[in-house]
C-alpha cells in the first residue's frame, strides 16, 4: 500500500496515515514489518477504572496509541503498549452484568455452548472471568465445576445462594496456575488486553499438554465492525489487541489448536471461537475466515470514516459550546 495514496488527517493528535513502517516484530505471528495507520498521544491507560475524585481523574496516568498492521498475518496492534502501568484490581470496573440485553446474550451464549458441547458435569476454568457471572452461568445451566482467575474478582460481589461449586482466585493466570486441570477453558474479553497473544496461547496449549479432549472457547471483539464503522471510540489503551477472524484463526492454528467453530454474534460485535488441542495444521474450512486481501482496503476506509466523524464532532461540540451550552459525556454502560 504506497504511503502517497493516504492523506495525512491531523486534528487534536489525530494521526491517519501508512506514514511508517517499524521493525518491531507481529506478536501474533512473528513477522516484521508492521504499518502504522492510526495514531492518538495522551489518552487514559484506563478505561474503565473508578475513580473517586474530580482531581485524580484529570491526572490519571496517559499513554500513547499507535496502531500498527501486519500485512502478514492481519493482526492490529499498538506498538507502544505497556502492560505494566495498568491497574487491574478490584477498582476495576468492567461488568456488563446489569444490563438485562447482555445478561440475556450470556445466557443464551451458555446455554448454546453447553447444548452444543455437551458441558454437563464438568471442569471449567475461566481466565479473566471478571466478577464471576458468566462462569456462574456456565456452572447453574450446566451443573458443572467452576475456577475463575482475574485480578478484578470482588469476593462476595455474587450472590452463590445455590450454593455453586465456583472458586475463584484474584490473580492474573500465570504459569503458576498451569496445574489447574479443565474439561473446558473460556476467556471473554480479555485477550485484546493482551500484548504477547502467540507467547500466552502457547502457555496455555503447554499447561494442556496431551489432554486433547480439551475445549476451548475465547471471545474478543470483532475489529471488521470497528473498522468498517469507523468506531474510534472502540479503540483504547486497554485494547492492545485488534482480531479479525482471519488473524484470529491463524493464532490459534499457529498454537497448536484445531478449530471447531469462527461465527460472530451480539450483532455481529463479537467474535466466538471453539478450539481443541491439536499439533496439526488442519482447520482448512477455516480459510474462508482470511481476510488479509481486502483488509488494507478496510482499513482506508476505517480512516477515512473516523475521520470523519471525528471532524462532525468537533463542529458539534464547538457549535454547543458557542451557543453557551454545556456538553456532557456518558461513558457508562458499554
Amino acid at each position: 500500500m504506497a504511503k502517497n495514496n493516504v492523506q495525512i488527517k491531523e486534528k487534536n493528535k489525530v494521526k491517519f496515515d501508512f506514514y511508517e513502517e517499524i521493525q518491531r516484530s507481529c506478536l501474533n505471528c512473528g513477522e516484521k514489518g508492521m504499518l502504522i495507520f492510526y495514531e492518538i498521544n495522551h489518552i487514559p491507560i484506563h478505561s474503565c477504572l473508578l475513580i473517586p475524585s474530580r482531581s485524580e481523574a484529570l491526572n490519571y496516568p496517559t499513554g500513547n496509541l499507535r496502531l500498527g498492521y501486519c500485512p502478514a498475518c492481519g493482526f492490529i496492534a499498538n506498538t507502544q503498549f505497556d502492560a505494566h502501568r495498568h491497574e487491574y484490581s478490584t477498582r476495576y470496573e468492567e461488568t456488563q452484568g446489569f444490563s438485562p440485553c447482555f445478561n440475556s446474550f450470556a445466557r443464551s451464549l451458555s446455554q448454546r455452548l453447553i447444548d452444543q458441547y455437551d458441558i454437563r458435569d464438568k471442569n471449567i476454568l475461566e481466565i479473566g472471568c471478571g466478577k464471576g457471572e458468566f462462569l456462574m452461568l456456565m456452572c447453574e445451566l450446566g451443573n458443572n465445576r467452576g475456577i475463575g482467575i482475574d485480578p478484578s474478582y470482588v469476593p462476595g460481589r455474587l450472590d452463590n445462594q445455590m450454593n455453586l461449586p465456583v472458586r475463584f482466585i484474584q490473580d492474573f493466570y500465570s504459569d503458576k496456575y498451569t496445574d489447574l486441570t479443565a474439561d473446558v477453558i473460556c476467556c471473554r474479553h480479555t485477550l485484546e488486553h493482551i500484548a504477547p497473544t502467540w507467547s500466552f496461547l502457547r502457555q496455555l496449549r503447554n499447561a494442556i499438554d496431551g489432554r486433547t479432549d480439551t475445549l476451548i472457547f475465547f471471545e474478543v471483539p470483532d475489529t471488521v465492525r470497528v473498522l468498517k464503522e469507523g468506531a474510534f471510540w472502540d479503540i483504547y489503551y486497554e485494547h492492545c489487541s485488534y482480531f479479525t477472524p482471519g488473524s484470529l484463526t491463524r493464532l490459534f492454528q499457529s498454537s497448536g489448536f484445531n478449530l471447531l467453530d469462527v461465527s460472530l454474534d451480539y450483532d455481529d460485535q463479537y467474535l466466538l471461537l471453539t478450539a481443541k488441542p491439536d499439533e496439526t495444521k488442519g482447520s482448512p474450512i477455516f480459510q474462508k475466515k482470511d481476510n488479509l486481501d481486502v483488509l488494507p482496503r478496510q482499513i482506508i476506509e476505517f480512516q477515512q470514516i473516523a475521520a470523519d466523524r471525528i471532524e462532525q464532532w468537533h463542529l458539534t461540540i464547538e457549535k454547543i459550546v458557542s451557543n453557551g451550552g454545556k456538553v456532557v459525556i456518558w461513558g457508562s454502560s458499554s
